[in-house]
């Protein structure tokens, strides 16, 4: 199980978060060099998976990573006191832009066989591939949506993610009952999210290539959400079946990794190389800049 999850973290440091900075809209263009640069940290974050757990090297190599995520962390601050906006939009893209430093933070631990908070290790590792996954790619996406297409769906679903997200986190440190709401909140906006964009996004998408990778992002959310929904609510309720943590890693991360984040911001990617209007006007469009 560690290996395969080693694998998921390593693809969403080296490659997810680096291809998804470069689909927001930069107009002050702060996020370049910081893009520029998160390939290297991100491997450098890979490659410390590989030592042994508690040597120095290895933390010193997950430190790099975090500096490089507390660089985006701060950026989402400045964006935040620039823009001084709470919309559905700006909710999503700042989670997503400060998600990396929380996953970071929970690998230096984790690299240096230190229980922050009191957590195991195990735990740590999941944080690291959470705030990867939700809370970088899913929150980037469904402000990808809610920015292209706009509507009430893709905006509940631009608050929702985040929502669910901390509030699974806050789970962790108050009981199982704080992380299954947060799972129900979680889930529910993943699926609406996976909902708008099978709905508004994939239909009118130009090439049959970019129809299917919108299609197959949003299609893996109805079976990994169910997934994680049923291994919350199974530690809160004995009677309720759920998958065990190396098959959720072989199952959930490994679809939500591949089909979901890396399918989707290919996506979204081949939408934005593409100007011409291939999601559906609606009377209420609006722009998202940054």
């Amino acid at each position: 199980m560690t290996v395969l999850v080693g694998w998921i973290l390593a693809l969403g440091m080296v490659v997810v978060v680096p291809f998804g900075l470069r689909l927001i809209d930069d107009d002050r263009q702060r996020l370049g060099p910081v893009g520029q640069v998160w390939p290297a940290a991100g491997l450098l974050g890979g490659l410390s998976l590989l030592l042994d757990r508690g040597t120095a090297f290895a933390v010193a190599l997950a430190c790099c990573y975090a500096a490089v995520a507390a660089w985006l962390a701060v950026l989402a601050l400045l964006r935040l006191l620039r823009r001084r906006s709470l919309a559905p939009v700006e909710i999503a893209v700042l989670t997503a832009m400060a998600a990396p430093a929380v996953a970071a933070s929970s690998l230096i631990a984790e690299r240096g066989g230190w229980e922050l908070f009191g957590f195991g290790m195990t735990t740590q590792l999941l944080t690291v591939a959470h705030f990867h996954y939700a809370g970088f790619a899913a929150a980037l996406v469904a402000a990808l949506t809610a920015s292209r297409a706009p509507s009430p769906s893709s905006s509940i679903a631009a608050v929702t993610v985040p929502v669910g997200i901390a509030l699974v986190f806050l789970g962790y440190f108050t009981g199982d009952e704080v992380e299954l709401a947060g799972a129900v909140v979680l889930t529910a906006g993943m699926w609406l999210l996976g909902w708008t964009v099978w709905r508004d996004v994939a239909p009118s998408a130009r090439g049959r290539v970019t129809r299917a990778l919108f299609g197959v992002s949003a299609a893996v959310l109805a079976v990994t959400m169910l997934l994680a929904l049923s291994w919350a609510a199974g530690h809160v309720w004995d009677a309720v079946p759920h998958l065990s943590l190396t098959w959720m890693a072989a199952t959930h991360g490994l679809a939500n990794a591949l089909g979901f984040a890396l399918c989707g911001l290919l996506a979204w990617r081949r939408l934005q190389r593409a100007p011409s209007p291939e999601v559906r006007e609606r009377p209420s469009r609006r722009t998202w800049r940054s």
